[in-house]
């Protein structure tokens, strides 16, 4: 593309959406050009605030106005049709985690990506794992990817501080419920940990899963889970993850022949065997003794923001430039499935293989949609720094 800065707009303002607006407006390849909510008033109040006109009907604006792409921060059930709709129309696009509320419309969207690419090979996908810009994710990839570690054997995340409270479930009408957001803290806090979980192990073959539906908070969804994975190498995962627990846990252990990485308190850790444990056990003369190791304490440098800012940047230089994304839109498909395998899983009471049953797990899920009988209250209206919630998530 042969100019000095993209065209974009953002498709929805709320909590999310309202950063994003703040960060291209500073961006120096990137121009805000409109902004687009159901909510009038929001979507009036962020146009006049950054001087662009307002939509209230991303399909309105997209005939209207001349853009390059779109930034989509609506709720999850909508990315699939808009994301669809800007294909078609030419239009790259950088799309709010998760992809999509199941796996079946994930592979929409990126069907309508590849297909929209015969006519333009030059179109981008992009997703908002902003996490990816961590430096101490960054470390422990880098680590894992270079082999320090050795064959993995075990990755175990205990990721409870997640906390939120009932107020925060009773401020958006759509928030926690199976019709409006499609799931709970796997859909809504998790894809981060669950993309990264990924990024450093690969997927597994086997998932089981344990979750337990509205255990803490009035909601319909799942505020508690347990999974377990299982890989073709042997590697075995555990992933534990909560709303309710406080002050919880966020401590990461990647355990390989070579020796344990443990990321907490934001401390990276590297406790380094001298030699591989398989070589030990085969050769040693002791049924005691330990592999020598050393604690290591590893350095990294990380940027302190919570990093939306670079993957609206990165997604700009790569429609300009053709810079690499630093989360392709394929890639978000990976942290969804493992989300729906142990949703599934649990529904069903037994591990699930991968690939897993796509549709059933949407009739399952459309049922629970049917069915539904919950009934929210009045939304909150909450007037808090959502930067509270990013930290070392």
């Amino acid at each position: 593309m042969n100019k000095d800065r993209v065209k974009l707009a953002v498709i929805g303002v709320g909590n999310m959406g309202s950063f994003h607006v703040r960060d291209l407006a500073k961006q120096a390849t990137a121009e805000l050009v409109a902004i687009c909510d159901i909510d009038r008033e929001k979507a009036d109040r962020y146009a006049s605030e950054f001087g662009v006109p307002a939509f209230y009907d991303y399909r309105d604006m997209l005939d209207r106005i001349a853009l390059d792409g779109v930034v989509i921060a609506t709720p999850h059930y909508d990315h699939t049709p808009i994301s669809i709709d800007a294909f078609q129309r030419g239009l790259h696009v950088l799309v709010e985690k998760p992809i999509a509320v199941h796996v079946k419309d994930a592979r929409k969207m990126i069907a309508a990506y590849q297909e929209a690419r015969k006519a333009r090979p030059d179109l981008v996908f992009a997703i908002m794992f902003q996490q990816r810009t961590y430096g101490f994710w960054r470390k422990i990839k880098s680590l894992i990817d270079d082999g320090e570690l050795g064959k993995l054997v075990r990755a175990t995340w205990i990721i409870t501080d997640w906390f939120r409270t009932q107020a925060y479930y009773d401020s958006g009408g759509w928030r926690a419920t199976w019709r409006g957001e499609g799931g709970g803290v796997l859909l809504n806090q998790c894809p981060h940990n669950l993309d990264l979980f990924q990024w450093f192990t690969g997927m597994p073959r086997l998932v089981a899963g344990f979750a337990s539906i509205g255990k803490y908070h009035n909601i319909e969804v799942e505020d508690e889970v347990t999974g377990y994975f299982e890989y073709e190498n042997g590697l075995v995962g555990h992933f534990i993850t909560t709303t309710a627990e406080s002050p919880g846990t966020n401590r990461l252990e990647i355990v390989g022949e070579n020796g344990k990485l443990v990321f907490e308190d934001g401390k990276l850790t590297f406790v380094r065997n001298r030699q591989s444990m398989f070589t030990f056990s085969k050769t040693s003369k002791s049924a005691f003794d330990k592999v020598e190791a050393w604690e290591i304490n590893i350095p990294y440098h990380h940027h302190g923001e919570g990093g939306h800012r670079f993957i609206l940047e990165n997604f700009a230089k790569a429609i300009l430039f053709g810079e690499p994304l630093i989360a392709r839109g394929e890639e978000g498909l990976n942290s969804l499935t493992l989300s729906n395998a142990m949703m599934l899983s649990s529904w069903l009471k037994k591990p699930v293989e991968l690939p897993f049953d796509e549709d059933e797990y949407e009739a399952r899920l459309m049922e629970l949609v049917r069915t539904s009988r919950f009934q929210k209250p009045a939304p909150v209206t909450l007037d808090e720094d959502l930067n509270k919630s990013f930290g070392f998530h």
